[in-house]
């Protein structure tokens, strides 16, 4: 229960002075609904205003204050026309403008021979100078309520500066005198203030200084939610030695399979295998990161650990993204397990009801052992008699919550998550310690190299020559198209015109398939693809997963710089399976912007999985650390990773010495700080995301 002295910071941003509903929605959508929300939404820039005596002194282009009377009111003739305010002082005349305002409120607000103060931006219009929309109009009474420095904030539509400024201010007047949850050392070492007058100073700027990363309200505040972050982890670390089941299976299954084999595991196969064996013969439960380039071996060590599972009387369970690479897993440890009597079933959504519930039945009954699926793992109705392990294939390609509900289908269940290329929630979390991780660097025997070019989609030509090449030498070809607008009918459509375009080129060479088609239609083209009655797969993202071609040797990615660093490299991977050298083709439309110039330049360079997630990690974020969003820096909303290091650094060592200390065990005051600390930062539940890794 979060304590009370928190709760107006929870409260809906209704309960501030001037939200009603409609801004309250408004709200929400730029922010959230909540006060904390508009308590940490803080300025990203600021405006200066210069007070200047007379309107002598105003210089266009800058943005002033000066005392103004009011001479007399130009309305306009029709709608189009400004209302125009004359307004002079000894020196000189300034014209007030407003489009499309109410005339009644001018009249009211600039009633002749007024004096004023306004402030806003001028400008030269004909031989004089002119103010339009004043960003404040006072009297000379509230002279002080127009400040010198303005913050500025991010909007959305339907919401003015003025209108935001107003209502964080409103807010800052119920924030609560916290208790201080750091060490006083730490406060004084850093010359640090307390929360809430960081806080305060954070929506006060004095200058642009104030904003930068190593302001020192900033500074304070990202170490708060570090320390929560650093907190939580290590409370969870701690629960995670007390939980898990021990597994000492005989490996009779494992010689078996490893004897049915066509080749040898390597030395990062074996080595992976054996940390995953110590993880499953403790007492504490396995959270392992399994990272490996596509092909390198990834599947078989996760059913040998499957097997560790089995042997010891519980299930097994894979989960993949899609139907044509569970149907591919499927396959391959039926093969894998022929020696053995451990029966291998398969649970999609293409299977009709009668065989789903048969399936759904045996599992419940324990009769089923060891199950391939996808999303179709995790609904409701599907129940495990003892779920000892989960394996998730393309983890990247899962939420947390998917990942989450498989794990809660049994107790203290083992996780083995796999990935060619960990996006960066994952990265950061094995940085942390709360994910062990093995990698399989061993480039697989046989793969070719796989060049990688990147070009303007102005040289298309060219690419279609290019690739006419390479069919007619018996190439086979992968064409991957975006997802444009974030629309599926504009996705279907941008690979529609593509193939179109194709076929006009290679006639009935070429094949198309996307998300839309169902499994029979998607398994008909993939065959024709297999045995080369088709050059040429015009595909959409659908592709990234599953495909196993080993022929296949050149893949074109149209308007590469629409995908994140992931996925281009699990495109990339479809090619170069076998003993032929392939070509990735990377298409951009000019110009490119620098965030996507960068990202192209990372995927040309390397070809390593990590290294690429690291890049990945500081362009996109790390999403939330102890939530459920795989990038961005949503819940990071303070701290930066790059410029606060040294923080997370001291945050990190900092939680260990209190949690090893136990002191949030005990009743004293700072214990009873740092939890509302944890509550501050909505850690406080955080435990249960973190179990599904």
């Amino acid at each position: 229960m979060r304590p009370n002295i928190l709760n107006p910071l929870f409260a809906s941003t209704e309960t501030i002075s001037g939200v009603g509903s409609r801004t309250c929605f408004q709200l929400k959508k730029l922010l959230g609904n909540r006060v904390i929300d508009l308590v940490l939404h803080f300025p990203t820039n600021i405006t200066e205003r210069q007070f200047i005596p007379t309107i002598i002194k105003a210089t266009p282009g800058k943005i002033v204050t000066v005392n103004i009377t009011v001479k007399g009111h130009q309305r306009p003739f029709h709608s189009k026309q400004p209302y125009r305010v004359q307004c002079e002082d000894s020196t000189g005349h300034l014209d007030l403008v407003f489009f499309r305002s109410r005339s009644d409120w001018i009249s009211k607000v600039l009633p002749i021979g007024a004096k004023r103060i306004v402030s806003g931006s001028i400008e030269s219009y004909g031989k004089g100078l002119q103010m339009v929309h004043p960003d404040y109009i006072v009297s000379e009474d509230k002279k002080n309520s127009i400040l010198p420095i303005d913050p500025i904030y991010p909007l959305t539509d339907g919401l003015t500066s003025k209108q935001l400024r107003r209502f964080i201010e409103n807010a800052m007047e119920i924030l609560p005198d916290l208790p201080e949850w750091h060490d006083i050392s730490v406060i004084q070492d850093n010359a640090w203030e307390s929360w809430k007058s960081s806080i305060l100073k954070a929506h006060m700027p004095k200058s642009e200084k104030d904003l930068y990363l190593n302001a020192k309200w900033r500074e304070r505040l990202a170490y708060d939610e570090l320390l929560a972050n650093q907190l939580a982890i290590n409370i969870r670390s701690k629960e995670k030695s007390k939980l898990g089941h021990s597994t000492t299976p005989s490996k009779r299954y494992r010689k078996k399979v490893l004897s049915n084999l066509s080749f040898s595991l390597t030395p990062d196969q074996n080595n992976a295998l054996k940390e995953i064996d110590n993880d499953m013969e403790s007492k504490n439960k396995m959270v392992r990161l399994l990272q490996g380039d596509v092909g390198s071996g990834k599947t078989v060590v996760a059913l040998l650990a499957m097997l560790n599972a089995v042997e010891s009387s519980k299930q097994a369970a894979l989960m993949v993204p899609t139907e044509i690479l569970a149907k591919q897993h499927h396959e391959n440890f039926s093969k894998f397990l022929e020696e053995t009597d451990i029966k291998c079933s398969l649970l999609i959504g293409r299977l009709t009801e009668g065989n789903r519930q048969k399936i759904i039945s045996k599992l419940a009954s324990g009769e089923v052992s060891l199950i391939i699926g996808t999303h179709a793992l995790f609904q409701e109705d599907v129940k495990f008699n003892n779920l000892g392990i989960v394996v998730v294939d393309e983890q990247h390609r899962f939420g947390v919550d998917q990942r989450l509900s498989l794990v809660q289908k049994g107790n203290d269940v083992d996780i083995l998550v796999m990935t060619a290329t960990p996006i960066p929630r994952t990265l950061l979390l094995t940085e942390y310690g709360d994910m062990d991780v093995s990698r399989l660097n061993n480039r697989p025997i046989g793969r070719g190299l796989v060049s990688t070019k990147v070009l303007p989609i102005e040289r298309l030509i060219e690419v279609e020559n290019a690739i006419k090449r390479a069919v007619n030498k018996g190439a086979k070809v992968y064409w991957v198209c975006p997802l444009i607008e974030n629309s599926d009918n504009n996705e279907l459509g941008a690979a529609l015109e593509r193939y179109n375009n194709l076929q006009s080129i290679f006639d009935d060479k070429v094949g198309l398939i996307h998300g839309k088609m169902n499994g029979d239609e998607k398994d008909k083209v993939m065959s024709s693809f297999k045995n080369g009655s088709l050059k040429i797969l015009v595909a959409t993202t659908v592709i990234e997963v599953g495909m196993d071609i080993p022929d296949a040797t050149v893949i074109v990615v149209e308007h590469a710089d629409r995908f994140g660093l992931s996925q281009l490299h699990q495109l990339r991977g479809r090619i170069g399976r076998n003993n032929k050298d392939g070509t990735c083709l990377l298409l951009y439309k000019t110009p490119l912007n620098e965030y996507s110039r960068e990202r192209l330049k990372i995927i040309r360079q390397t070809d390593d999985g990590f290294e690429i997630a690291e890049h990945d990690l500081k362009i996109r974020g790390a999403g939330e650390i102890l939530g459920t969003k795989q990038s961005g820096f949503s819940k990071l909303r303070i701290a930066d990773l790059n410029s606060h290091e040294e923080l997370l650094k001291l945050a990190n060592k900092q939680a260990k010495e209190i949690i090893e200390s136990r002191e949030l065990e005990t009743k004293s005051e700072r214990s009873e700080a740092l939890k509302l600390l944890l509550n501050l930062f909505e850690r406080d539940q955080a435990e249960s995301n973190l179990r599904a890794g």
